[in-house]
């Protein structure tokens, strides 16, 4: 395992992550939940990403039961966790990112957690109703209290990056250090063309999710959809959706075939290609079995294998738009 800095933040990060976006609390249970982890972190991952709204809350139960189980030393791991969308229907309790809101999620999501404090805290989502310094703000006094020690965004745009990063300097207020996108291979301008000036700029790093397009790029849809995979569960047919395109599975295809060529599966060729990024600090990976861990994490042998012209190739199939 490899480990990376958070951008030109101080803290390291294994440049494979295990989050637990639907499947904890959807997919598995107790039982998996915790097996997984234990295998991401037998691999030397030592990076988990958790977010208040993944299953109502559930997620964040299900990994806190993982840590307790496992019982490992705090100061081995970082967590990270996510606010925005909020649990409670009240006004000033959803889809923003007020002062009220961000003072009261993290005490909910440290509950549920079972940690003292998390290692990042992510804004969900912008909040064009809040004015940014009043995030700034409410994110500095949150790391002041210890219960984060840094923050970033999640799924921001550029301007608004740069917007908060620039009042935090100028007030002398805590900057966000990371932005956590989608990427991979069928998903790329944001990471590639919008935040291009911020790494230099602002010094952000990047901890991605999706590099499998939500299982596209495994393979898993090519002959239709499986029962029991994520496009059959209940309030996910926006994502079904994507992943039943004819034209995304077709430039799937085309990356079977170079899997194939390479002697590894899609689902490693395709986390692979993320970790050739210099802007990623760390890939997130998800899983629904620890089986699927321990394959993905053959991505770091396939690294070495991405030459000049498999990386044209691979170009080939989505170029950079």
């Amino acid at each position: 395992m490899q480990y990376r800095r958070l951008g030109t933040a101080g803290l390291q990060v294994s440049c494979l992550g295990f989050g637990s976006w639907v499947t904890f609390g959807e997919q598995v249970g107790d039982q998996t939940a915790t097996e997984c982890l234990a295998a991401a972190h037998e691999a030397g991952v030592n990076f988990f990403d958790n977010a208040e709204s993944y299953a109502g809350g559930r997620s964040e139960l299900m990994m806190g039961k993982a840590f307790a189980t496992l019982g490992w030393p705090r100061h081995s791991f970082v967590v990270s966790t996510k606010v925005f969308w909020g649990l409670h229907p009240e006004v000033n309790m959803r889809n923003t990112l007020n002062r009220k809101y961000l003072l009261q999620a993290i005490d909910g999501s440290l509950e549920r957690l079972g940690l003292d404090f998390v290692d990042i805290l992510y804004c969900h989502r912008p909040d064009p109703a809040t004015p940014i310094e009043e995030t700034v703000w409410a994110m500095t006094d949150i790391i002041a209290a210890g219960k984060a020690l840094y923050w970033g965004t999640s799924e921001w745009s550029a301007a608004d990056i740069r917007a908060a990063w620039e009042l935090a300097e100028r007030h002398h207020l805590r900057k966000p250090v990371v932005e956590q996108p989608r990427y991979n291979l069928l998903d790329r301008a944001r990471v590639e063309r919008e935040y291009a000036r911020l790494y230099e700029d602002c010094g952000i790093g990047l901890t991605t999710f999706s590099p499998l397009a939500a299982g596209l790029l495994s393979g898993k849809y090519l002959d239709g959809v499986p029962e029991g995979s994520r496009a059959t569960l209940a309030g996910y047919d926006w994502l079904k959706a994507n992943l039943t395109d004819p034209g995304r599975n077709a430039k799937a295809r085309q990356l079977k075939g170079v899997a194939d060529e390479l002697g590894c599966s899609m689902a490693q060729l395709a986390i692979a290609w993320c970790l050739r990024s210099p802007h990623v600090s760390s890939v997130i990976m998800g899983a629904s079995k620890a089986d699927q861990i321990r394959s993905n994490v053959g991505a770091l042998e396939i690294v070495p294998l991405l030459s000049g012209e498999v990386m044209e190739r691979l170009d080939a199939i989505n170029p950079p738009s």
